[in-house]
């Protein structure tokens, strides 16, 4: 059914006016976003593909504007402001984020707010200055599903562009498993090693995914 033959008083846009977010599904809210359908498909049936496709609100979250796309009734302008409202709600999140690292666990929650929606692996540099009030985060590489890229010289430099005392590193894990892996430890040793050539702070390294994080061990 097209909207426009659905009752005025059960309409999404009506509803969320009326009544809030809450009397709206997910598929409504999604239409919502979407805003218009094609030829023979209304903006509903566009959004039930979506979900169809992707499966869930999160993996559409994580989609990029090209598999988006893909989805018959989303074009690039459809798919480009579906990213924008995922992003935004991601940015809002991350208000709420530590403005000093006083413990790992407030390295987990920038992370996360920053990792956690990502299929590929992804590493960043949290910079603090001598008191470790964040200065800021910076973005590394970009890995495969199972793999990060460690670029040493990249990490130091991005901290002293910043005038940073210390830093902290972390990445993600698609797979859902915090676990550190060899080539993670050896990295974070790596990277130990050349912040007190560099006479920088080393503070942690975390993996983090949607749910979990883990510090990675390393001798000091």
């Amino acid at each position: 059914m097209l909207m426009s033959q659905v009752p005025a008083t059960d309409r999404p846009r009506e509803r969320l006016a009326e009544r809030g977010t809450d009397a709206l599904g997910d598929r409504e809210l999604l239409a919502l976003l979407i805003s218009t359908g094609v030829r023979g498909k209304g903006a509903h049936e566009v959004a039930e593909g979506l979900l169809d496709r992707f499966g869930s609100l999160t993996a559409i979250g994580r989609a990029t504007v090209a598999e988006l796309s893909a989805v018959a009734g989303i074009g690039t302008a459809k798919a480009s402001s579906l990213v924008a409202g995922f992003e935004l709600a991601r940015r809002a999140e991350q208000t709420e984020r530590p403005r000093r690292l006083r413990a790992t666990t407030d390295i987990a929650a920038v992370a996360r707010s920053l990792l956690s929606h990502h299929n590929r692996e992804r590493l960043i540099v949290i910079s603090c200055d001598a008191a470790l009030r964040i200065l800021g985060t910076d973005r590394l590489s970009d890995g495969a599903a199972d793999q990060t890229l460690f670029p040493l010289r990249e990490i130091i430099v991005a901290v002293l562009r910043r005038d940073g005392r210390s830093f902290a590193l972390a990445h993600n894990h698609p797979s859902g498993d915090t676990t550190p892996t060899p080539e993670d430890v050896s990295a974070t040793q790596a990277a130990i090693d050349a912040a007190a050539l560099t006479g920088l702070g080393f503070l942690d390294h975390v993996i983090v995914t949607e749910k979990e994080w883990e510090a990675v061990p390393v001798s000091r």
